[in-house]
């Protein structure tokens, strides 16, 4: 065969797998009409498994590239099949509940949690988000979602990950352990600075203080100045004020310039951040779900099964949909051997139906499934 033959009968084969695709999909929704989901879950995987076990037994040179084939064939199948059934379920109706009952606009007051002190970075975040915020302050990020939680605070204000420094893993950690939707998310723009009581010069500094995701955006610097110590504090607003109420005058804080100003400290003219590019992705949650008009990113945290392929099988769901993921990140599971909580975020809007369904499929094949919310 002549490459220019073999070229046409590529295009052959491709023409006939596409067609044998759309009859095998169409025959298996037709299979399970009239099936409930739960029983349709059973039989899939029932037939999956024994289809592949005989294909390896019937072609034993079959590579994993066959096993991937038909796992993308059968999970293209699950989630064409949710185009033909409806999405009557407790999750659906609480999302269509929350498109219609939230106000047409984000407001620009009420109680806010924060973590921190004033000059911490979330209260900046907080006063780009609402220009109007009365703000309560908590040591530690457990206590901005029990404040959320219980309904003593509106909103609340976390940092869930830095473009120089990665992800808040304390916060991660305390997502499973809440009941929280996210309604909105906001980038800031971080510009550390190296704070000082007046007239402290850089030769000075023995100890520098500042949160540990700080600390982290400014290794390259500490690393040049290794003979200062470095201590962790919960905040660097903390970190300021402990400067400024100290008596020493060879200690500094790696802090914002609302601190150096808030706080009466000097900055030390010199670039302390590995990247000028920095920036940290704050969240804003509430404790009942709400969609504001022009929400278009939605997340969601799920628990996968011990074997091979169940995080591709999961994702192709969602690359079936062509929608775009933006984010995964798993977390271990505290109290167990070696399993993960995964969080993904991905641009798509609960005005699909597509969408609503393939959520309401997620959340009835895996237990420890969460809607996260889907926000502006």
């Amino acid at each position: 065969m002549t490459q220019k033959e073999s070229s046409l009968r590529i295009e052959e084969i491709d023409r006939e797998i596409a067609k044998l695709v759309e009859e095998r999909l169409d025959a298996s929704r037709r299979a399970d009409e009239g099936v409930s989901s739960s029983e349709i879950a059973l039989k899939c995987r029932r037939y999956e498994r024994s289809f592949m076990n005989g294909l390896e037994n019937d072609y034993k040179d079959i590579s994993g590239y066959e096993r991937v084939l038909f796992q993308a064939l059968f999970n293209m199948s699950h989630t064409y099949k949710l185009s033909g059934y409806g999405t009557k379920t407790e999750l659906a109706d609480r999302i269509r509940k929350a498109v219609e009952d939230t106000p047409k606009l984000f407001p620009s007051s009420g109680m806010i949690a924060c973590q921190g002190i004033e000059g911490a970075y979330s209260q900046i975040a907080t006063d780009k988000l609402f220009s109007n915020a009365n703000i309560m302050y908590f040591k530690t990020f457990d206590g901005v979602f029990q404040a959320v939680e219980s309904g003593l605070c509106e909103f609340g204000i976390l940092p869930i990950e830095n473009s120089s420094y990665g992800s808040v893993t304390q916060v991660y950690d305390l997502m499973a352990d809440h009941k929280f939707y996210i309604v909105r998310d906001y980038k800031l723009k971080i510009n550390h600075q190296l704070l000082v009581k007046p007239g402290t010069k850089l030769g000075d500094i023995k100890e520098i203080y500042s949160h540990n995701q700080a600390i982290g955006q400014c290794s390259q610097f500490l690393k040049e100045h290794s003979e200062i110590k470095i201590n962790i504090v919960q905040n660097t607003a903390v970190a300021a004020r402990m400067i400024a109420d100290s008596e020493r005058s060879d200690i500094a804080a790696i802090s914002s310039a609302d601190c150096r100003e808030l706080y009466g400290l000097e900055s030390i003219p010199v670039r302390i951040q590995n990247t000028d590019h920095n920036y940290t992705r704050f969240i804003c949650i509430t404790k009942e779900l709400r969609i504001y008009p022009g929400a278009s990113k939605t997340s969601i945290m799920l628990t996968l099964g011990h074997r091979p392929g169940a995080l591709a099988d999961t994702l192709a769901k969602f690359s079936s949909l062509d929608l775009n993921l933006t984010k995964i990140e798993s977390r271990p599971i505290a109290g167990s051997d070696f399993e993960f909580m995964f969080y993904l975020d991905f641009e798509a809007s609960v005005y699909s139906e597509e969408v609503v369904k393939l959520l309401c499929q997620l959340d009835s094949e895996h237990s420890d499934f969460a809607y996260l919310g889907t926000y502006i």
